[in-house]
């Protein structure tokens, strides 16, 4: 009747407990409590540590913190590792310990123990258990109770006819009737669950039948993004020997092919049957911030945590959570970070895989130089850290493929079939690589144009959009972000009244969220495209509006974007058709992987049958336009050496900080590992690697970041060794530019001469990005404006830094200079003015009106002073004499991260929680962290306008993971205070002494 446990005879388990219980009464000293201890070891030792309750429709695990092994004072009194009485106890059985540790640990308290008995019942049984089986518990509990007034013996003995009562109710209890499909999915889990429990003491990589991941992941899936099934070339992919050898791979597929499915199921494999940490880099913040949204779900369902590296914190977290794996997923440049403290802290191979997606960034400039940079170190460091690299326009591979010692996999599988067009005038032709020119006559387009129509719209966008829309999406690449507006007010325009009535009132919802995130603001462009179903999308957005657009075409809200070229490659947004405006992106022609990126958004798997991509070119363009469609992809070159203050400079510096490499041999030998190294004899046509290394590293030591040692090993043979020094540690900590570094520690000196403290401005003045300043073109009558308005002590930082109010005047007022002032300063000025004033205000419509700068444009400021800021910290930090400057750049750093009122920071934590949801959550009375991770997701979806509930569970997860991680910090912190120190006076002699 009870499985193993089916008699009440001799061995029973009854009997067992009775053996124990007779253990602890034949010692003297413990008569009096032993019964007490007996019940307390079996419900809190036994039960927390072994057993998974199952309860009436849910699967709870108990987990708490185990007892130590001499518990209240019992000591001397020890339990067999083999004597766990309740390792295999029958579920019923689970269900009565837990309600006998609610009630008391205290038997001899009658009254107690019947109110707690109560309260207990009432509260967990009733609204678990059938009445019957309730009132079988009531009726243990009042049997129960009387023999518990009798003698000490009578007490002992009633332990067993208690355990005998409940079981046999429990057995007599009515079972409830489940669906047969439930039992089956209750059974297949319950299984699965120990199959994962054997195979993770076997040390096996296999937990269950999804791919070596339990079918729970699977179900996940199926939930959340709707995927029940698995395309051929991804389980082909999967399957690959390379795969299970746990070799590096590339892999390249078109845009759409499903890539990222294989990176994630990689991913969870690491983290749950490797137990290891996973780092997957995306090349821009709108994809980690929407990375980081889709598969938090995963982490809370599954037991590891996903979060953004803080790659400006440069910190873990705290030790004690490192039990739970992490999936950092971070940019380029938070990646680099990241790595880098692995190696300083020797923890590289706890970094079990990296995930790489766009790998062909690669060849980008200095953000391609610093991913370089960063798999090299990987590749250099770490035996067992697995990379895999994905990409849709890849061309030579083999490079890549040697760099990375890696395997590679490709195929030309699109879930939607992509056609795509030229037009010329009115003329439509489809690509065809089989015919003579590339392209075959298609059709005529048929569009009865007015003679206004024509004079505005002599593309006939109009007529290819409204082919499409709004029953289908579409997307316009424009080559300018203002061309994008103009574009999407004209198409509106032509636009019949019957587009407004389509989801009219989603619309008119829109339009008031849009207004709610501005603080009543609107752009008048939006305003006037959006009843149509229209809208731009470019960087002169803020990150609010662009989330709430994207939301909106998503769910066909919007039917049509007009956008420039970052949309191919930042967000994913895919349309029916897809139109290209030019063949240039600004004023340069196109290249053939951006093309196939932009096209590539054409087809929406799952929604639509095919997807449309048309080119619209003139004649004067044809012959490029037809090498365009029909050449390779670009090959991808390393920059790592074009780069130098963010490349083989930055690269050298950290070697040597990092003790990886730190001599000239070493050095050397590392660079033939890299990207650059594979392709040395392509890119180096002048100079040798040798020669460019010894460059660098003279250049490096020249400017006092490294010096140099000499070694004399034998009379012939010398070495030279090189180490960091402060400064160039503190360049290399703060991730500082190395074209930066120096003139930043003058600033940061001569700001010590006389830092004014009475406002921010000088504060911020220092913390400005010294790259934006080239960017900047200052509208002169506003600077003399903002001048004017300047207090005292903030006319006083303009002096010390060598602006005056003359020098803007006259500039304002188009008169000749005769005094010599350094641009730069008098640009980062300005930057300043518009970031104080941002601080002070903290509204980015009412600053963009003041300075006539995009909003956009403020914003990616803001992130760009807040990053710098925090860099600025870091490297104040490894500069003693700069201690002064610490506390004021923590507080100015939160400041400009956040960019709020001061009530709104703690909720902006939460992932998911910008400016506007902040707002929302404060006036709804959830003020602070606390709040959140107690909130009830249907509540909030029901306080909280336009709160889906998948965002809702996402925020209150957020908040319960942060909420954790700051507890678990200051218990950390505790325990390091309360630690006695290795160094202290007496400490070796005492211990000696008791010896």
């Amino acid at each position: 009747m009870f499985g193993d446990y089916d008699s009440f005879t001799e061995n029973s388990f009854i009997a067992q407990v009775d053996d124990l219980e007779q253990k602890y009464m034949q010692l003297p000293e413990h008569k009096k409590h032993a019964t007490d201890f007996a019940t307390e070891n079996l419900c809190s030792e036994s039960i927390k540590n072994k057993l998974s309750i199952t309860t009436i429709g849910n699967l709870t695990e108990l987990q708490t913190d185990k007892h130590t092994e001499n518990q209240s004072g019992y000591e001397g009194v020890t339990i067999e590792p083999g004597a766990d009485l309740l390792y295999d106890v029958p579920s019923s059985q689970a269900l009565y310990f837990e309600n006998l540790q609610n009630s008391s640990n205290d038997l001899g308290d009658h009254s107690m123990k019947e109110r707690d008995w109560k309260s207990s019942s009432h509260n967990t049984v009733n609204e678990e258990l059938p009445h019957n089986c309730i009132e079988q518990l009531q009726q243990n509990d009042e049997s129960s109770s009387k023999v518990r007034t009798s003698s000490d013996m009578n007490r002992r003995k009633s332990i067993k006819d208690h355990l005998k009562s409940a079981m046999t109710g429990n057995a007599k209890a009515q079972t409830p009737i489940f669906s047969r499909s439930k039992q089956l999915k209750d059974t297949l889990l319950s299984e699965e669950i120990n199959v994962a429990k054997k195979t993770i003491e076997s040390s096996s990589n296999d937990l269950g039948p999804f791919y070596s991941l339990p079918s729970k992941v699977r179900d996940l899936y199926a939930q959340f993004k709707g995927i029940e099934k698995l395309y051929e070339w991804q389980h082909t992919c999967l399957t690959l020997n390379s795969v299970q050898e746990r070799k590096n791979l590339i892999y390249s597929l078109p845009t759409s092919g499903g890539k990222t499915l294989v990176a994630e199921i990689l991913m969870l494999q690491e983290l749950l049957c490797c137990r290891k940490d996973v780092l997957m880099i995306l090349p821009y913040v709108a994809i980690v911030q929407e990375k980081i949204s889709g598969l938090s779900s995963f982490g809370i369902e599954l037991g590891f945590f996903v979060e953004e590296y803080a790659g400006s914190k440069g910190r873990f977290p705290p030790t004690k959570r490192r039990e739970k794996k992490s999936l950092y997923i971070a940019t380029i440049e938070k990646g680099h970070s990241l790595v880098n403290s692995l190696i300083e802290t020797g923890r590289i191979d706890s970094l079990g895989l990296v995930v790489v997606d766009e790998l062909h960034m690669i060849g980008e400039g200095s953000r391609g130089a610093t991913l370089e940079m960063t798999l090299a170190k990987i590749l250099y460091t770490s035996k067992t850290t697995q990379i895999i690299g994905m990409s849709a326009t890849l061309n030579n591979v083999e490079d890549l493929q040697k760099f990375l010692q890696a395997e590679y996999y490709t195929s030309q599988f699109r879930p939607v079939e992509l056609k795509e067009y030229l037009k010329i005038n009115d003329t439509i032709y489809e690509v065809d690589s089989k015919a003579e020119n590339g392209m075959t006559f298609s059709r005529l387009l048929n569009y009865k144009y007015s003679d206004t129509l024509k004079k505005m719209d002599p593309d006939h966008l109009v007529a290819l959009v409204t082919e499409v829309i709004p029953n289908y999406s579409c997307l316009v690449f424009c080559p300018s972000k203002k061309n994008c507006e103009n574009v999407a007010e004209m198409i509106c325009k032509f636009l019949s009244k019957e587009y407004l009535k389509h989801k009219e009132k989603e619309k008119c919802e829109m339009i008031k969220n849009l207004k709610n995130i501005g603080n009543g603001n609107l752009c008048p462009v939006l305003k006037r495209t959006i009843p149509f179903g229209v809208a731009y999308h470019h960087s002169g957005l803020t990150s609010d509006e662009r989330k709430l657009l994207e939301e909106a075409y998503s769910t066909g809200v919007l039917c049509l974007f007009t956008c420039t070229s970052t949309l191919a490659a930042g967000v994913n947004l895919p349309a029916r058709r897809v139109i290209l405006r030019a063949p240039y992106v600004a004023k340069e022609f196109l290249k053939r992987n951006q093309y196939k990126q932009m096209i590539g958004r054409a087809g929406r798997a799952g929604i639509d049958t095919i997807g449309e991509s048309i080119l619209i070119l003139q004649e004067k363009d044809k012959q490029q336009v037809l090498e365009l469609i029909t050449k390779p992809l670009e090959n991808c070159y390393s920059h790592l050496v074009q780069e130098f203050t963010k490349g083989i400079q930055t690269l050298f510096l950290s070697l040597i900080g990092l003790k990886i490499a730190t001599n000239l041999d070493d050095i050397c030998h590392f660079m033939n590992g890299t990207f650059f190294g594979v392709q040395q004899k392509i890119l180096l046509k002048e100079k040798s690697l040798w020669e460019i290394t010894v460059e660098s590293l003279r250049y490096l030591t020249e400017k006092g970041l490294l010096q140099k040692d000499t070694i004399y090993k034998s009379e012939e043979e010398v070495q030279y060794n090189f180490h960091i020094t402060k400064l160039g540690r503190a360049s290399f900590k703060g991730t500082i530019d190395l074209a930066y570094c120096d003139i930043l520690y003058r600033d940061l000196k001569k700001g010590l001469e006389g830092l004014v403290l009475e406002s921010l401005l000088h504060l911020i003045y220092l913390t400005t990005p010294y790259d934006l300043v080239s960017q900047c073109n200052p509208d002169w009558m506003i600077y003399f404006r903002q001048f004017s308005q300047l207090s005292p002590a903030e006319q006083n930082v303009a002096a010390i830094l060598g602006v005056s109010e003359s020098f803007i005047g006259k500039k304002a007022s188009g008169q000749a200079i005769r005094k010599k002032v350094d641009k730069d300063v008098v640009n980062r000025l300005y930057l300043s003015f518009v970031l104080y004033t941002l601080l002070k205000e903290t509204n980015i419509w009412t600053v963009s009106e003041k300075f006539n700068m995009p909003r956009g444009y403020i914003q990616n400021l803001l992130t760009g002073a807040a990053s710098f800021s925090s860099c600025v910290l870091h490297f104040c930090e490894e500069l003693e004499e700069f201690w002064v400057y610490r506390a004021l750049l923590v507080e100015l750093t939160k400041k400009l991260t956040y960019c709020v009122k001061a009530e709104l920071i703690p909720l902006m934590e939460v992932t998911g929680v910008l400016e506007g949801r902040a707002k929302q959550l404060y006036s709804a009375g959830y003020k602070s962290l606390m709040h959140l991770a107690n909130a009830n997701p249907e509540v909030l979806v029901r306080t909280i306008d336009h709160l889906s509930r998948r965002q809702a569970k996402q925020i209150v997860s957020s908040a319960k993971m942060l909420l954790h991680e700051k507890a678990e910090a200051l218990q950390e912190e505790v325990e390091e205070l309360l630690r006695l120190p290795s160094d202290l006076p007496g400490a070796v002699a005492s211990s000696t002494d008791k010896a």
